[in-house]
């Protein structure tokens, strides 16, 4: 028996005792900057309580009629998506004004007999890489519109996974979005095979016990990170209604159910997933003090003993807690400056295990209170051959603010391409928002030879942008990021899936002289007016889009007509589902976020696109119109959501 009980704590059985409780709102960017992960219950969204039930029932007879589960087939998810409850905790995570990444495959995901392998999610829709932000920039939110008990297959989870990473340049088991532990799972073929339900090799009490391979399979994987308080965390019991937000950058897997398998049927366990990114900078407030990051000792809600913290890793939390409420950098600690040479030799430790080390020696390092040193330390690091070293000189770089700018330009034109992408990632994070800056990624975007480092560009030029508006400094710098932009839609081209191109999984695709970073599956979702085509480049310069066009017409200067023309050419034009979206959105956006700034010409276009194209992603959408706008001011508004609501 006790061998037993040992076994299930090791496999993550949960004490009853620690259960989700409702995140404290003074708690919850301690929780998220530290955890990276907080759990919403019902009562704290502000919506009535009912509509948690319609949407499930209404979801059970969506799919029982083979139809796609989506806002327009169950129109009351915007409802839940507008809570002002859940609103205002999205505003403080992931800024005022965030983005909805449309077409992502939000629904359903039942949890039925099957396991998948601990990964990340990839940045981009359907597995395109991008650069993973330290930084609150994207988050996942996670609705369950029924109660979870912890048998029906909670979602697992290893919170205070979310900053340490793999090598995704040269390892080719990570080259596609998400990123693996023992990606051998998925190679040898334990995906395929049921762990519960009426197929599985296992027996019932040993499913319940966690005594199954599958169990043993996903400790080892954690146990073998070697990383600081990894523990699997199922989030369960919820209440039905309750909202799990996490880290994009939380390793986290589906997980099988353990119930009796006769009664999934008629009782599944729904769950929706939206991607929102950042599109405004935290609001400053310099008054922020420092947390006690050892109390209370034991997270109340995954039971890690969170005292246990190294400084690495407490670094790493200090930073982004201050950065999330606006503040500064963290003040140096006393001494650390002397400690500079040893930081500086652990930002170089070996082996996969060591990542807290490094990553942490380069945010402490950042910290010391000696710019010019860090500077010159974590700039001799971003230009070592080791990934695992450019990686965490990159975001110590990025931590160490606008101090970093001289020497990320300078390795901006570094021969190495993963320099160079390195280099202009952190200068779009923390780079002085100075035209000069916006110039150098610009030119990445327009001349580099790797699609990679142009993908990486063309994203860092909305980062930056964003940055020069809370600056007070857009006007300078958003008219040559939005022409930039602009001029890249005009040259870069989609391709083929590499699923498609490569015929073989996305997760075995291969880099190709053609394009060197996987730019995800391409998909038509079953539309004629689509091909299942992609472009990295295009579609981070429409996200891009969509981050300046949410700060009104007027911060576009003379740049906005000819953004106009290129967003309603690519709506028009492109084959690319996800950057016809994206398009939609950055438009909407102009239309109809600030009402006092809008701009009639890309009402009129977004008027007659929303009645020309077939599909739109309303979610996206919807986040991108105030509550205020009168019905009927965007078309999709009453007709496509008074079609939703007839239709079910």
């Amino acid at each position: 028996m006790c061998a037993d009980v040992c076994r299930s704590r090791e496999l993550g059985a949960r004490s009853p005792a620690l259960r989700p409780r409702e995140t404290q709102p003074a708690d919850l960017l301690r929780d998220f900057a530290s955890r990276g992960l907080v759990v919403l219950p019902p009562d704290a969204l502000g919506v009535d309580p009912r509509i948690h039930a319609v949407i499930y029932e209404k979801e059970k007879r969506v799919i029982a009629q083979k139809r796609r589960v989506s806002a327009r087939t169950i129109p009351e998810i915007l409802d839940v998506l507008a809570a002002p409850g859940l609103a205002a905790a999205c505003d403080l995570i992931v800024g005022k004004n965030c983005a909805i990444v449309p077409f992502t495959h939000n629904t359903p995901f039942a949890s039925g007999a099957h396991d998948q392998h601990w990964h990340k999610d990839d940045n981009a829709p359907l597995n395109g890489r991008k650069q993973r932000h330290h930084h609150a920039v994207q988050v996942e939110l996670l609705y369950y519109p029924q109660a979870v008990a912890e048998d029906m297959g909670p979602t697992a989870t290893l919170p205070y996974s979310q900053y340490w990473a793999f090598n995704h340049e040269e390892n080719h088991d990570n080259f596609p979005g998400a990123d693996h532990l023992d990606f051998g799972y998925y190679l040898e073929g334990m995906e395929r095979v049921p762990a519960s339900g009426p197929k599985s090799p296992y027996l019932a009490a040993d499913i319940r016990a966690r005594r199954t391979k599958h169990d043993e399979r996903m400790a080892a994987a954690v146990a073998a990170t070697g990383w600081p308080l990894m523990r699997q965390y199922e989030a369960a019991p919820l209440a039905a209604g309750s909202v799990v937000i996490h880290s994009h950058n939380l390793f986290h897997r589906g997980n099988h159910r353990r119930d009796d398998w006769r009664t999934w049927k008629a009782r599944p366990r729904f769950m929706w997933r939206f991607w929102l990114y950042r599109t405004t900078e935290p609001e400053p407030d310099d008054a922020v003090e420092d947390v006690d990051w050892a109390s209370p000792g034991i997270d109340p809600v995954t039971g890690v003993a969170t005292q246990d913290a190294p400084e690495d890793m407490v670094a790493v939390w200090r930073h982004h807690y201050r950065w999330l409420r606006g503040a500064g950098r963290p003040k140096p600690v006393a001494g650390v400056r002397d400690q500079a040479a040893v930081l500086t030799k652990r930002l170089y430790a070996r082996g996969d295990a060591a990542e807290p080390t490094r990553v942490g020696a380069a945010y402490r390092l950042a910290a010391i209170g000696d710019d010019r040193a860090a500077a010159e330390r974590l700039g001799a690091a971003l230009r070592s051959e080791r990934e695992t070293v450019r990686r965490a000189a990159m975001y110590g770089l990025a931590a160490l603010g606008q101090a970093a700018t001289e020497t990320l330009l300078d390795a901006c034109a570094h021969p190495l391409k993963w320099v160079r992408k390195a280099a202009v990632f952190a200068l779009g994070e923390a780079g002085e928002p100075t035209p000069a800056v916006g110039a150098a990624i610009a030119e990445r975007l327009a001349a580099d030879q790797s699609v990679y480092v142009r993908a990486v560009a063309a994203a860092a030029l909305g980062c930056v942008g964003r940055r020069a508006i809370a600056a007070g400094v857009g006007k300078r710098l958003l008219p040559l990021c939005a022409r930039a932009l602009v001029e890249s839609l005009a040259r870069e081209p989609n391709r083929l899936g590499m699923n498609l191109a490569q015929r073989r999984s996305i997760k075995l695709v291969r880099p190709t002289d053609e394009c060197d970073v996987c730019e995800g599956i391409g998909t038509t979702q079953g539309q004629d007016r689509f091909a299942p085509v992609r472009s990295a480049v295009r579609e981070n310069a429409l996200w891009s889009a969509v981050i300046l066009c949410s700060h009104g017409a007027a911060a576009l200067g003379p740049a906005r007509p000819s953004l106009i023309d290129a967003l309603a050419t690519v709506a028009r034009t492109d084959r690319n589902i996800f950057s016809v979206g994206l398009a939609l959105d950055a438009l909407n956006r102009l239309a109809h976020l600030h009402p006092e700034d809008a701009d009639q010409t890309a009402r009129a276009q977004i008027a007659a696109l929303t009645a020309e194209l077939p599909t739109h992603c309303l979610e996206s959408l919807a986040r991108g119109t105030p509550q205020a706008t009168a019905p009927g001011s965007m078309p999709l508004a009453d007709k496509r959501l008074a079609e939703g609501r007839a239709a079910t």
